[in-house]
């Protein structure tokens, strides 16, 4: 055991420190939490000007009255009187412990003062607002900006007036009528309000919603109908109790049997405060009889003179009003009915005989912490456990209540979990105002569950949420010294707040919060020093333990961040727990890039930035290898990225920019593009190669392999990539940007002036399953002629470059499948899988690729017969592209010159071709020289000029044999026969 004073390590059991001599024992501190709470402010009016005209030992009395009353009101209401200051009364609701209704509990003692305070001779003014506060003990119960709110609306009510929030109204929204104010509010300008015109003394804060179809849930109803039955056919009570945690349904599921038996309801609800209500949901029901309860009702009121006398007078009543019709009696909320009532409860199941009686009792799991054998023993007794919604069902759920964006639904998925209410709340929430957090009404719901809970479960259910959703047993363990922790963990499972599941470090146990919205609620309870106290022994307990996990680095990062974040919050910086952070989310990232997970290593790099001192070596290659990935992921971050990286004051960085932005004009083929990434790639050896800075060079080399692939110089562009690879590994450039110019060289491989064999040589480094060789194989296989093996291998890999965020980069695959689709003759399915190319590459202004897409395009519609159109779109790809993007006037030029010779215009069509056999030239590429002959062959056709016709295939013939486009030779000597 370590002392907390002096740092010795001391044996077990001892209580004072070897050393020191300081107490070992901890000390439990103060507690504070966060936690949402309704406060009420009640202020008199006038009391200055009653106080000059009356007399003062008449005014004490008065106020003394006042005072009481008040006092009275609010702890009736489950309230705690924080003071009074002068004669304003401020009342808290949710201190100590939270209930899910405090906000209509607030309502409803404000607007019992307001009845009350004019029976005094006085006039108050009342402001009820609910928000998130510090509470603990000391002076002061809570301290936040919600207490303010409270008082400005106090402030700005008239007298006899009471003014709620607009987060009050919406806990409260169906149990009272209100009319909308704005008032202007010192310090906060115009608040939206609401003042109160009525408070229905019987109504739920948020009335269940039964217009509906019910979803799932047929197997309970089933059940039910079959407990019923068996009431009625043996003529006997039968005890059902549906357990439930909140929301999940209960209330929605008997209200569908109870519609459906069209038989005597009888409805009580017990209540989770007040005095004397012992009996309130019995009394509910005896009320309901009529008087046929007025016999046992007057034994309830006035008490008996017998031992269980009072059950037995119930027992008989419902007896009897069974007798002519099946009865069916409903109890609401039983975990709250005292012990009596449920002994209660327990005499009418042991003992009703002759009348059929279906005692329908429904609770949260808690009521098992009270009556653990609750229902046991008994052979007329059912128990059933509503299980959350399957995602079939939650999906149905969502649609019924409007429907939401497919993203938006799979985040309230996760976060409800099953749970209909918290899932509605959530829905409505995005209706509202596009939000997907916790709706105010799940919050208070959520944190009133886990404010009743001992203080030992509490610890334990906090802790086990700074881990996660997930989290192990030696981490809560390690987190809750000394408290043990197996006891507090079996009744949280009991209470289905969290169940057991695998565990992710050996030998240990792990648990799951039951919905990721309670593990929030425990988590958001914290304060934040506690937080960041908690997050860094987590990692801390972590690095010695979790040693196996694959996702150590990320893990350990993300608590150390929290653990930074929160000390920047509370003005108590850290950059030494920032850098931990920083240089573990930096090696997590790095790592998941490797494994070609972009979207991770963008999120983790960009993460560790931020973290990492601004400006140090670690931050510069974190921020340099960030920016490179949000290049790869067409991210919306980039253009601020580039734009720090310009604005440095080093040289270095911002040359890195210019390089950066060279290329993406490239792309985009933007005017004086090549111009300016010659100039770059200058600029930048004559920087870099004196510092030796070899990551500044490959960023020039990489430029060049860009420059030299604009102008279809595969030969070229190979030569830079090789570069780029040699000064990276020279570097050791920390992401793996070597395995990613592996995949960028099959550009060049399969377009330049190789062979089969030769395009596999070049390859043969890389994993069978490595991207580049299916790509490579994919496009042998067309040019074999294989095209199904074609578009299937295309196929694949948009699938994989999909998946692994590298959406820039999937076009490529995009356009090799629409170019088969138009080889094996699938003409309209090839224009339509050339239009999602063209849409992908105009959205990431992709100018450069989409000019060639678009010639490509061209001669889909050509063959379709669409010559007008093709023409249009042959002409667009030339004046979109760069005037050194070689490739597009080769084919654009050359497919014009067969659309002209189509139309007998041959003196055009002639100087098309020549033109376009000039630009082919000038590139490297088998498919441009081969695809030009032919082109020239087609015009010399149509003239007449069979010679020359034959003498171009001949031409182009020699050029698909000599690189193996098997097809393409065929096809050719096909031609030539006819000729």
């Amino acid at each position: 055991m370590r002392c907390a004073a002096c740092g010795q390590e001391n044996p077990e059991g001892f209580s004072f420190c070897g050393r020191c001599g300081a107490s070992l024992v901890a000390v439990e501190p103060p507690r504070e939490v966060r936690k949402v709470v309704t406060v009420v402010f009640c202020d008199l009016s006038g009391s200055t000007e009653l106080g000059g005209v009356t007399d003062p030992e008449a005014l004490r009395a008065t106020m003394r009255s006042y005072y009481d009353e008040m006092r009275t009101i609010l702890e009736r209401h489950g309230g705690t009187v924080e003071k009074f200051i002068g004669d304003a009364v401020m009342a808290v609701f949710g201190i100590p412990v939270a209930y899910e209704d405090d906000a209509l509990r607030a309502v409803r003692a404000a607007w019992e003062m307001r009845a009350a305070v004019p029976e005094l001779g006085l006039r108050a003014r009342i402001g009820v607002n609910t928000g998130e506060v510090v509470a603990g003990s000391g002076d002061s119960l809570v301290t936040g900006d919600a207490v303010n709110v409270a008082a400005r609306l106090e402030q700005a009510a008239e007298p006899g007036e009471v003014l709620i929030g607009a987060d009050t109204r919406r806990l409260v929204r169906d149990a009272v009528q209100v009319e909308p104010l704005t008032i202007e509010a010192k310090g906060k300008g115009n608040v939206a309000v609401f003042r109160l015109a009525h408070v229905d003394p019987e109504a739920q804060a948020i009335a269940r919603r039964f217009d509906t179809p019910l979803i799932g849930r047929h197997g309970e109803l089933e059940q039910l109908h079959q407990a019923f039955d068996r009431a009625v056919r043996e003529r006997r009570c039968h005890l059902f109790t549906l357990l439930g945690s909140a929301g999940v349904g209960k209330s929605r599921l008997v209200g569908e049997f109870l519609t459906s038996t069209g038989t005597r309801v009888l409805e009580g609800r017990c209540l989770d405060y007040g005095e004397g209500i012992t009996y309130w949901p019995v009394v509910a029901i005896l009320k309901q009889l009529g008087e046929q309860g007025e016999a046992a009702l007057e034994r309830v009121v006035e008490g008996g003179t017998m031992p269980n006398e009072v059950p037995w007078a119930v027992r008989i009543a419902l007896e009897a009003a069974a007798a002519d019709t099946p009865l069916i009696v409903v109890l609401d909320d039983i975990q709250w009915g005292e012990e009596t009532f449920l002994d209660l409860v327990d005499h009418i199941a042991d003992l009703s005989r002759g009348a059929p009686i279906l005692l329908l009792c429904v609770a949260r799991p808690e009521l098992l912490d009270k009556r653990p054998g609750w229902g046991g023993g008994k052979l007329n007794a059912t128990t059933l456990l509503l299980e959350p919604l399957d995602t079939d069902e939650c999906r149905q759920l969502i649609s019924v209540h409007g429907g939401v964006e497919d993203d938006v639904g799979a985040r309230i998925l996760a976060a409800a979990e099953g749970n209909p209410l918290f899932l509605e709340e959530m829905v409505a929430l995005v209706h509202e105002n596009g939000d997907v957090g916790i709706p105010s009404t799940v919050q208070a719901l959520l944190q009133a569950r886990i404010d009743q809970l001992a203080g030992d479960e509490r610890a334990v259910i906090e802790r086990g949420a700074v881990e996660g959703q997930i989290f192990h047993r030696g981490a809560v363990a390690e987190l809750a010294r000394p408290a043990e922790v197996d006891p507090q963990l079996i009744g949280l499972v009991r209470k289905e707040l969290i169940h057991p599941t695998p565990a992710t470090l050996t030998g240990d146990q792990a648990f799951r919060f039951r919905h990721l919205l309670i593990r929030d609620a425990a988590y958001e309870a914290l304060p934040k020093q506690t937080r960041a106290d908690l997050h860094a022994r987590f990692a801390d307990w972590l690095d010695a333990h979790g040693r196996e996990l694959v996702e150590l680095d990320e893990v350990v990062g993300y608590h150390l961040e929290q653990t930074a974040r929160y000390h920047d919050e509370l003005g108590r910086a850290r950059p030494d727990l920032a850098e931990r952070a920083g240089e573990r989310l930096a090696a997590a990232g790095r790592r998941a890039v490797t494994r070609n997970d972009v979207p991770a290593g963008v999120k983790l790099l960009g993460r560790a930035a931020a973290l990492l001192p601004e400006g140090s070596g670690a931050w510069e290659s974190v921020f340099l290898d960030w920016v490179e990935m949000l290049v790869e992921s067409a991210d919306t971050n980039l253009d601020a990225a580039i734009t720090k990286l310009a604005a440095s004051g080093d040289e270095r960085l911002r040359m890195h920019a210019r390089l950066i932005r060279a290329r993406l004009a490239l792309d985009a083929a933007r005017e004086r593009s090549v111009e300016e990434a010659s100039e770059a790639i200058d600029a930048a050896r004559r920087l870099f190669e004196p510092l030796g800075d070899d990551r500044g060079l490959a960023g020039a080399a990489q430029l060049e392999a860009s420059l030299g692939w604009l102008r279809s110089n595969a030969g070229a562009t190979m030569a830079s990539i090789q570069q780029f690879m040699q000064h990276a590994r020279d570097a050791d450039m920390n992401v793996d940007f070597i395995g990613r110019a592996n995949v960028v060289r099959f550009g060049p491989l399969i377009w330049g002036p190789f062979t089969h064999a030769e395009m596999r040589a070049g390859v043969a480094d890389l994993p069978a399953d490595a991207h580049p060789r299916i790509v490579i194989e994919s496009i042998i296989a067309e040019r074999e002629g294989r095209l199904e093996d074609g578009i299937a291998g295309a196929e694949f890999m948009m699938q994989q470059l999909t998946e692994l965020g590298l959406r820039v980069m999937v076009s490529a695959p995009m356009s090799s499948r629409a170019s088969m689709l138009r080889r094996a003759g699938r003409l309209e399915e090839s224009s339509s899988a050339y239009e999602e190319v063209i849409a992908l590459q105009e959205s990431f202004g992709q100018r450069g690729y989409l000019s060639t897409t678009l010639v490509d395009h061209a001669a889909v519609l050509y063959e379709l017969g669409e010559l007008e159109e093709a023409e249009a779109r042959a002409i667009r790809g030339e004046e979109l592209g760069s005037p050194e993007d070689f490739v597009n006037f080769s084919r654009g030029r050359g497919l014009r010159a067969k659309i002209a010779a189509d139309r007998g215009d041959d003196e055009a069509a002639l100087a098309l071709a020549r033109s376009s056999l000039e630009h082919a030239l000038r590139t490297d590429f088998p498919s441009e020289h081969g695809g030009v002959h032919e082109a020239l062959a087609h015009v010399h056709a149509k003239a007449g000029r069979n010679d020359e016709a034959r003498e171009e295939l001949a031409q182009a013939l020699a050029v698909w044999e000599r690189y193996e486009w098997t097809a393409n030779a065929e096809r050719v000597r096909a031609l030539l026969v006819q000729l």
